[in-house]
């Protein structure tokens, strides 16, 4: 299950549409919106994105750990728009029969969205200042200028 929402993610949401009598391990992570970085307070983050191209890339994703680890199953929910200090960004849950392929299947789906997956963030912070942030974006670019 791939999903684009702009509300606040339930994490259930995310473990029921794993579940399964198949599997004996469920992972869930949960991308939550940090109060510093690197020092730095954050006031509030703001996430953007290409919603048909990032669905599209978490749908291949998705397709891609199916493929690679035997897992019962995979859910991908995105949050966009503005998220407060301790709020999800993002839920990945996968199940399989087994924990050390359910871990492996998580982490890899996490670490590959964030690097290639056009949602952007803005980071908010509490200076006033503001910045966007995605590992394929050179420093100073937007969303609107990058490509």
């Amino acid at each position: 299950m791939i999903r684009l929402v702009d509300e606040t993610i339930r994490p259930h949401d995310a473990l029921d549409a794993v579940a399964s009598p198949n599997a004996g391990a469920a992972v869930l992570f949960l991308g939550v919106t940090r109060e510093f970085t690197n020092g730095r307070r954050t006031e509030s983050l703001d996430y953007e994105c290409y919603a048909e191209m990032a669905v599209a890339k978490m749908s291949e994703l998705e397709a891609e750990a199916l493929q690679r680890w035997p897992l019962e199953g995979c859910c991908i929910i995105h949050r966009v728009g503005h998220l407060e200090i301790g709020e999800a960004s993002v839920a990945i849950a996968v199940s399989s029969p087994h924990r050390a392929d359910a871990f492996a299947a998580g982490q890899w789906l996490i670490d590959t969205l964030k690097e290639v997956v056009p949602i952007w963030k803005k980071e908010n912070w509490q200076d006033g200042a503001a910045e966007w942030v995605h590992p394929g974006m050179p420093p100073g670019s937007t969303p609107a200028n990058n490509g």
